[in-house]
């Protein structure tokens, strides 16, 4: 396909299609640019809620003097502990079906990546990176225990304030609730869905198999994980981390596809700083298997279907200050996109992943 063509693709995790514009890259641009992103040059920031020994607002005591990982209850939850159900459905059929409520409870955590207040995820070394994954384990680990009604644990970060990140100190949030919500909820229907239709195969197995063969859209791969530009991107450059074998969750790692994971989430976000030379912002997913309370009877089709992948979604365009907006068609029609996936792939392939730019202006 011509590299300027409109077409649409399809998006088989979500059952969804996007438009493919790549001509309207060229457009000339007067819209909205956004604020450079400043660097944090100081180590400890005495005002950062999170920085080791400062003390959070709403928090009882001050944070611990941590020098790797440290996880803490959110002091601001967006869920909260199961309590009296409020919810009451209508008598009506159709009100009932227009006004439907459900009761929503979970626990919320956050994981400081490391004590420093100017480092990013991009500039850990590959064993500290390492380290976020047995602390983001541990963290589900605990709150399965403490929780055993909770179904589904979603790790994420938002990095940088165009992505509504509150604070500049590297970390992740944990949400964890009672239902599967729905972004994972709809990827299992796509994955048993593709299951029942091809004989048992896996989507996720099959899809990395054929982007091995293909190769326009690998950005990074070693032993065990493969980071693609997917067919069906929206984001300018979203990317996908997924693991080649068919593993159903952070706690299914073994020692080696751990530093696996770790060295590919290290390569992503270099190449992604690298690109415009800037701390690069992102919302970044872990999806993975449920908990075992989301299993029906004893069943445990969902542990079996789930694939363990990691979401990029970075909304940077042309520049370090152009971002994509989701907006007008893609609000009310479809998602869009003005480059294709192969593109996106082929500018941060050529990148390099090991050295972070700023270690060439020092």
């Amino acid at each position: 396909m011509d590299d300027d063509s409109v077409h649409r693709r399809y998006n088989p995790l979500t059952n969804s299609w996007v438009l493919c514009s790549p001509h309207r890259a060229k457009r000339p641009w007067l819209g909205q640019n956004e604020k450079p992103v400043e660097a944090h040059t100081l180590e400890f920031d005495a005002a950062c809620s999170l920085c080791p020994r400062n003390t959070r607002p709403g928090a009882a005591a001050a944070n611990p003097d941590y020098k790797a990982t440290f996880s803490f209850n959110n002091d601001f939850p967006a869920l909260t502990p199961a309590g009296p159900s409020s919810t009451a459905s209508p008598s009506d059929l159709v009100e009932a079906a227009l006004f439907s409520s459900a009761p929503a409870a979970g626990v919320c955590k956050v994981t400081c990546f490391t004590p420093a207040h100017n480092v990013t995820l991009a500039e850990l070394p590959v064993p500290a990176i390492e380290a976020v994954l047995n602390e983001w384990i541990r963290v589900e680990n605990d709150i399965q225990m403490e929780n055993p009604e909770i179904q589904y644990a979603q790790f994420f970060e938002n990095k940088g304030s165009v992505m509504g990140c509150s604070q500049p100190h590297a970390h992740s949030q944990c949400w964890a609730t009672t239902y599967i919500p729905n972004e994972p909820s709809n990827e299992f229907a796509s994955l048993l869905a593709f299951s029942q239709k091809h004989d048992g195969k896996c989507l996720l197995c099959c899809y990395a198999e054929l982007e091995m063969k293909k190769g326009d859209r690998i950005v990074y791969q070693n032993d065990h994980f493969l980071v693609v530009v997917p067919y069906w991107a929206t984001w300018p450059f979203e990317t996908l981390i997924l693991s080649k074998a068919h593993l159903a969750s952070l706690k299914s790692l073994t020692p080696s596809q751990k530093y696996s994971l770790a060295q590919a989430m290290k390569s992503l976000t270099v190449r992604y700083d690298n690109l415009f030379e800037t701390s690069f912002p992102y919302s970044m997913g872990v999806h993975g298997a449920p908990l075992s309370k989301a299993s029906n009877n004893g069943d445990d089709v969902l542990q079996r279907a789930a694939h363990l992948h990691l979401h990029y979604y970075p909304p940077l365009l042309r520049s370090a200050t152009v971002k994509k907006f989701l907006v007008g068609y893609e609000m009310l029609g479809e998602a869009q996109r003005d480059l294709t996936a192969e593109m996106a792939a082929s500018r941060l392939r050529v990148l390099s992943g090991d050295e972070h730019y700023k270690s060439k202006q020092n």
